[in-house]
């Protein structure tokens, strides 16, 4: 009995600490623009099975790190935001929640919206 709570309890601490491993990792050249956002940087998108981060550096510094989810977006650990709200804020209301999710999971992104003066174009290296 003891020896199987002691296999548990090793096998819970293995797993639990255990990280995701990325799918795929890639570095890019980021156009973002919009009213409220504008980034011409490189960047590393890195795809996990749930979400994607994004990191863009400007003079080897990261200007932006979010982790894009279908639902919500994080901008730190502790500042996630319904990706909804996240449309409102910086893109427009009108987008499906999981736009930016989708947006980055392509291969080759170009996107503009002139009536809202966005443009998002992804130049993977």
């Amino acid at each position: 009995m003891k020896k199987n709570i002691i296999i548990i309890y090793i096998f819970t601490i293995l797993v639990g600490c255990s990280y995701k491993q990325p799918v795929l990792s890639q570095s890019a050249t980021i156009i973002f623009k919009t009213p409220l956002i504008k980034f011409y940087d490189k960047s590393f998108i890195t795809h996990y099975t749930d979400h994607i981060h994004l990191q863009i550096f400007n003079a080897s510094s990261i200007a932006l790190d979010l982790k894009i989810y279908k639902n919500k977006i994080c901008k730190d650990f502790l500042q996630c935001v319904k990706a909804h709200d996240f449309n409102i804020k910086y893109l427009n209301k009108n987008y499906d929640d999981d736009f930016m999710f989708k947006l980055f999971k392509k291969d080759t992104v170009y996107f503009k919206d002139k009536k809202n003066n966005i443009l998002i174009e992804i130049r993977k290296d």
